[in-house]
């Protein structure tokens, strides 16, 4: 069986139907089940059994020897919470429990590390492990991320093999429940059918214009097919990006948005939240070469396609993936 926890969340939804997709039914899922909104991302997908985060261990305890492979996407994600505490606890000591349960088993695992780490990309964004501990993520939750691959670096007891898996800016369904943390593609569309407009950030820095902002998109169809590359691929271990190799601009995903919405682009610009203002990253862009050369050699979507592929076939009928 595959263990899957944040199974109820944005990518842990989708990886589930993938998983599905490709014939595997054989799924435990975790998360904490309590949000409902959330909770419609598992409607009409395949599972063996659905476990609470809270008493996950205890079930390991019982039934552990019959997981062959674990997903561990479950973590507190919200990028303004500036309770530490949350974070230890949700994202570092679990993460922990989850490596050592893998390590005794000696199962695979693939956790979600973010290219949050990266801070204000002062050491580029190469997922080179002799970086790690020069990193300065640029709020809690990067921190929690970049603490835990750290330790996982130092372990020398790891499981089968394992990969920390650097995501950057994942757009696509299943995102109705992230509110503020939803993506900016998220955010333009209702913008846009509310007011006819969308207002993104300002600049606030000389060396970029407004909306030049730019980041590292990439569909979460092509994130969830890179977690699945690893199931049957034992990788070496470590730390792997997980984005496009290119970086697009916040004026050019708006744009796009407008135009699948079938809409004329309005476009203006407001201040950057004071509380996120000092912390906000203004270009990302994945160095993907150790992916690659891993063997995942699939295409990913242009941001066009990606844009037009969620807005007509999601956003628009409201529908989950």
């Amino acid at each position: 069986m595959i263990l899957l926890t944040g199974a109820a969340g944005f990518i842990g939804s989708c990886l589930l139907q993938y998983l599905n997709e490709l014939g595997e039914e054989a799924i435990i899922i975790v998360d904490d089940f309590g949000n409902a909104l959330k909770n419609k991302n598992l409607h009409g997908k395949k599972y063996q059994h659905k476990v609470h985060r809270d008493q996950l261990f205890d079930w390991l305890a019982v039934n552990g020897k019959s997981i062959r492979f674990v997903y561990h996407l479950g973590a507190r994600t919200d990028t303004t919470e500036k309770n530490k505490a949350i974070f230890d606890r949700l994202n570092v000591t679990y993460s922990k429990k989850i490596w050592k349960f893998c390590s005794q088993q000696k199962i695979p695992l693939i956790y979600a590390s973010s290219a949050a780490t990266y801070g204000l990309g002062e050491f580029g964004y190469e997922d080179n492990h002799l970086i790690v501990n020069k990193l300065s993520p640029l709020n809690p939750y990067g921190d929690s991320k970049n603490d835990f691959d750290k330790w996982a670096l130092t372990q020398l007891e790891s499981p089968l093999y394992w990969a920390g898996l650097k995501f950057f800016n994942v757009y696509g369904p299943n995102e109705y429940h992230k509110g503020r943390m939803a993506s900016v593609i998220f955010h333009t569309f209702h913008q846009i059918q509310q007011t006819g407009g969308m207002k993104l950030f300002r600049s606030h820095r000389s060396d970029y214009q407004n909306g030049q902002q730019s980041r590292d998109f990439i569909y979460v169809k092509d994130v969830v097919k890179v977690c699945a590359h690893f199931l049957n691929s034992p990788c070496e271990n470590g730390l792997y990006n997980v984005g496009t190799g290119n970086a697009r601009s916040f004026w050019d995903l708006a744009a796009n948005t407008f135009k699948a919405m079938d809409k004329i682009t309005n476009i203006s610009f407001i201040d950057t939240p004071s509380d996120i203002r000092d912390t906000y990253q203004y270009f990302t862009k994945a160095n993907i070469s150790k992916l690659r050369a891993a063997g995942y050699d699939f295409p990913f979507y242009a941001l066009e396609a990606g844009v037009a592929d969620y807005v007509k076939n999601y956003l628009l009928q409201r529908k989950f993936y």
